[in-house]
């Protein structure tokens, strides 16, 4: 099975919370998941739900601010193998082009 999931972690600062952020997405390198950072959230995949809790739970506690806000979206397709960019190229087939706008 593989559980993707799109982590937000953000401490509730003022300024820039890039430095806070970056601890986040570093302490998922402990686990054994893949993931993509982009500037929404943190894409991760895991090979079952237990492993991508503890890569969120370490993403969290990572962060050092007294306020920390975490939101954990899971899509848990459990007759499915079917990975993060398999579905971005469906719906690129679908579009017959990349799912992005040219810079």
């Amino acid at each position: 099975m593989t559980v993707v999931a799109l982590l937000s972690v953000a401490p509730v600062i003022e300024g820039s919370m890039s430095a806070e952020v970056a601890k986040a997405v570093d302490a998922l390198e402990a686990f054994d998941v893949d993931y993509e950072t982009n500037p929404m959230g943190t894409v991760i995949e895991a090979d079952d739900v237990g492993t991508l809790f503890a890569a969120a739970e370490a993403a969290h506690r990572a962060v050092d601010a007294d306020r920390v806000s975490t939101v954990l979206k899971i899509d848990d397709k459990r007759t499915s193998e079917e990975r993060a960019r398999e579905k971005v190229d469906v719906v690129e087939d679908h579009l017959g082009r990349p799912a992005r706008s040219e810079e």
